[in-house]
């Protein structure tokens, strides 16, 4: 929970309603950020595979998030290294956490964006300021709210 707690104290949410967890604990947010180094899984790949099993996540933050994930759960495809640009979406299919620590989570392509983000716009968005996204910069799964999950489809 200790991560949770992080995210609670430092993270703003969204008009103030928003709660990152329901009354029995699950987790709120259907939306999410998954960061991909483009020369070993590159968006292209993804849409050519049209579905793969989102794996290699080691850090105990984000195979939390990988493992409360549900079915519907929406995300964006972030190349890292020297690419840094939000580039299409996807959405999660389904998720096996018979063993937390490394749950399968199998995920389908959606689309492109029609206007990739570079870390630089992100930085520049007042949306994203205390966001995880830019707080843990190492953190490969992240939470976003509806707000910039919006912003990254405008």
């Amino acid at each position: 929970m200790a991560s949770v707690q992080l995210f609670a104290e430092n993270w703003p949410l969204a008009s103030g309603n928003c709660e990152l967890r329901t009354t029995n604990c699950e987790l709120r947010m259907p939306y999410f950020l998954f960061k991909s180094e483009p020369g070993v899984y590159s968006f292209d790949d993804f849409l050519r595979d049209g579905e793969t099993v989102w794996d290699g996540v080691t850090a105990p933050a984000a195979v939390k998030h990988l493992r409360e994930m549900k079915p519907g759960t929406k995300w964006i495809f972030y190349h890292t290294g020297d690419e840094r640009k939000a580039v299409g979406t996807g959405s999660v299919l389904s998720v096996d956490a018979t063993d937390p620590k490394v749950p399968v989570v199998r995920v389908k392509a959606g689309k492109r964006l029609k206007h990739p983000k570079t870390l630089a716009e992100i930085k520049a968005q007042k949306l994203f300021a205390r966001s995880p996204l830019l707080l843990i910069g190492r953190l490969s799964v992240v939470p976003l709210t509806k707000e910039q999950w919006e912003w990254f489809l405008a």
